[in-house]
């Protein structure tokens, strides 16, 4: 159930856990030396893999959306971060209207490992030239809170930006440290549909007819919208893939098995969550290449006076946008909320418990599909489900 956010690693430190990617390309905590009784507690205190309550009230609280305050879509007014970022730049927008405005001292947030140009490292960034390095989608293994020590020992007020597993595992850790809360000037997030194996990445290149052994950068999306997988070698050859063929044919059937049964795709832990705004056809999203915009989701008072600010300087268009579109825009995401019940059912069923979720409005959301749809995902998990670890299992 571990979602490789580096929460763990971050809070106990290297001398108890280090994150290191396991043979099946995966981000995982490794123990150097067994928690204690009390460490175990806060473990499972912390952990967004087996721990998630929003406390939400339900007024703002929509049953598949989560908590929206401003529901808009909109695009960075800077021409370069809107190109170069994956979906309109929405969230570099922010980031950097908060860094100008002196809103924030820096920005925590990943960025491509130079040293690895399939993985990720935690950046922390304090210019545009920064934010542009971090802008676009990073399908791949990221655990930004195991540098949680290096952000903290960082002075002064921050943002960070994270996966929602992330987002939710930062308000977990925070509700416990209420010195490190008061400098959170901001959770931003996005919606995510998984998180890849960096095997992906390398099936990837080889699909494009190269070797990934030889790959010297890697970006998955951006400079332009959806924008192309790109693979650079040494001697500058680039080798290309359309987002529809690299996400929707490879890197989607190597996520790890926890995002299967996550109910927080759209990050409600989040001030503030983007996503794609896709334009539809035939109730599809549509990937033809066009100028990118965002699906931003102001989800709390913070978030709202955030959006509004970054508008009021200049670094963000935005138009509103009825609550009702957004299911046009991001249907997979409606049909993975209501379908999760029947999946942690399988899950229970075969390994005799299941993580804790409170406040996700999970039940209410499987009542609005159909008993075919939940059989299917019902079937479906219990033969995906790992079987290592199962009651009577070798």
């Amino acid at each position: 159930m571990c979602t490789g956010c580096g929460l763990c690693a971050g809070h106990f430190g290297l001398q108890k856990i280090v994150m290191a990617m396991d043979g099946e390309g995966y981000l995982r905590p490794t123990l150097q030396t067994p928690l204690t009784e009390n460490e175990t507690r806060q473990f499972n205190a912390i952990c967004p893999g087996i721990n998630l309550q929003l406390n939400t009230p339900p007024k703002k609280n929509h049953l598949i959306w989560g908590p929206i305050h401003e529901c808009v879509t909109g695009w960075a007014t800077d021409p370069e971060i809107r190109h170069q970022a994956s979906s309109g730049g929405g969230i570099s927008a922010i980031l950097l209207a908060l860094l100008e405005t002196d809103g924030v001292d820096f920005v925590a947030h990943i960025a491509a490992d130079q040293n690895h140009p399939f993985r990720n490292t935690l950046q922390l960034s304090s210019s545009r030239s920064d934010i542009l390095n971090g802008a676009g989608s990073r399908y791949a293994p990221s655990a930004p809170l195991a540098g949680l020590q290096t952000i903290a020992n960082r002075p002064g007020r921050f943002a960070f930006v994270g996966k929602p597993c992330d987002a939710a595992a930062l308000r977990n850790y925070l509700a416990t440290q209420p010195q490190l809360a008061e400098r959170v000037v901001a959770i931003l997030s996005f919606m995510c549909a998984g998180i890849p194996s960096e095997l992906g990445s390398e099936e990837i290149v080889r699909k494009m007819g190269g070797a990934p052994e030889q790959v010297v950068r890697f970006t998955y999306r951006g400079n332009g919208w959806p924008g192309k997988a790109t693979a650079t070698f040494g001697d500058g050859k680039q080798l290309e893939m359309d987002y529809a063929t690299s996400w929707g044919t490879i890197l989607n059937r190597h996520l790890q098995f926890r995002c299967k049964v996550c109910p927080d795709g759209t990050g409600e832990f989040a001030d503030i969550v983007c996503a794609d705004a896709w334009y539809g056809k035939d109730g599809y999203p549509d990937f033809e290449e066009k100028a990118g915009r965002s699906l931003i989701l102001a989800r709390t008072t913070n978030g709202v006076k955030i959006l509004k600010q970054a508008v009021a300087s200049g670094h963000l268009a935005i138009e509103v946008l009825p609550v009702a579109d957004i299911a046009r825009m991001q249907p997979y995401q409606e049909s993975r909320k209501r379908l999760l019940a029947s999946r942690l059912l399988a899950v229970y069923l075969l390994r005799g418990r299941i993580p804790r979720y409170r406040g996700l409005r999970l039940i209410r959301a499987a009542l609005g599909q159909g008993l075919l749809d939940h059989a299917r995902n019902f079937v479906g998990t219990l033969k995906r489900t790992p079987r290592v670890g199962i009651r009577g299992a070798k």
